[in-house]
């Protein structure tokens, strides 16, 4: 590696930990919102898995129900932390007065919306594996035979799918400061409609599942359950489809949001709050 080459890497790896850095400042600043967020969650994701305790099926029965509930509800919570933390990155800057400095700084923005992305990821497996142990506890579900480390396998190669369709979604707070983080979530929710969060996709009608086969959502969850459930590894019918996804979304994603980008401070929208 030559000199210069090196210098480079260097500085942006200061940039990427830099990021990272500022992201855990801002979780410790707000952090008893984040503990009050994550009560809700608890509690969001319990009304969905007691649905399985009403069913008038056998306890075993009810254990993989309220299992692949769960499974569904610690997924939503998931790529909604991602989806949060890398679709609010303009909308952060404009609460705390920095965008312009943010956008101004000898950082690039791929180690910038990476270094977003990363922490989103491990933020939110952490907020998952706690989902995860309170509802278990709570509701007393059985997963002695579930496959963990399988699960976040697959759960990591997904997460690199999510931070590219976060990075599209991020442009849209970009470009409309009035509305463009709402329009984010709806994706979101959009996107997992179709990805049978609480469903096995083939109840969806065939335009649905046709669309399902582009969200990386889909594989996570199928895959995911039968780790949690059976014990099932990392099966290749789930991985490729995600590396795939991976490659053209985080791409794309850097295009979006450097063409939303270009297009925002042509237009002056950087300095708006509204």
């Amino acid at each position: 590696m030559t000199h210069g080459a090196a210098a480079t890497l260097r500085h942006e790896l200061i940039g990427f930990s830099g990021v990272l850095q500022r992201n855990v400042y801002l979780v410790k600043r707000y952090i008893w919102w984040d503990v009050a967020f994550m009560l809700w969650t608890i509690a969001n994701t319990l009304t969905i898995v007691f649905i399985a305790r009403g069913v008038n099926v056998s306890a075993a029965q009810q254990n993989a129900l309220a299992t692949k509930f769960l499974v569904g509800g610690v997924i939503w919570a998931y790529l909604g932390i991602i989806f949060e933390i890398v679709t609010e990155t303009v909308a952060w800057e404009r609460w705390e007065g920095t965008i312009e400095y943010t956008f101004m700084a000898p950082v690039s923005r791929p180690v910038h919306l990476f270094g977003m992305g990363i922490f989103s990821v491990l933020y939110g497996i952490v907020r998952a594996a706690i989902l995860f142990v309170c509802v278990v506890a709570f509701i007393g579900i059985h997963v002695p035979h579930a496959n963990y480390p399988a699960a976040l396998a697959v759960l990591a190669i997904a997460s690199l799918s999510f931070i590219g369709i976060g990075m599209m979604t991020a442009v849209l707070p970009l470009i409309s400061p009035e509305k463009g983080t709402q329009l984010g979530f709806i994706a979101q929710g959009l996107m997992l409609v179709v990805s049978g969060v609480y469903y096995d996709v083939s109840v969806l009608p065939g335009w649905m599942q046709w669309i399902s086969k582009i969200s990386p959502a889909t594989y996570a969850l199928r895959a995911n359950r039968e780790q949690i459930l059976h014990g099932a590894g990392v099966a290749w019918a789930d991985v490729w489809p995600l590396v795939v996804l991976g490659l053209v979304s985080v791409p794309l994603g850097l295009l979006v949001f450097r063409t939303g980008e270009r297009y925002a401070k042509k237009h002056g929208k950087l300095k708006r709050s509204g």
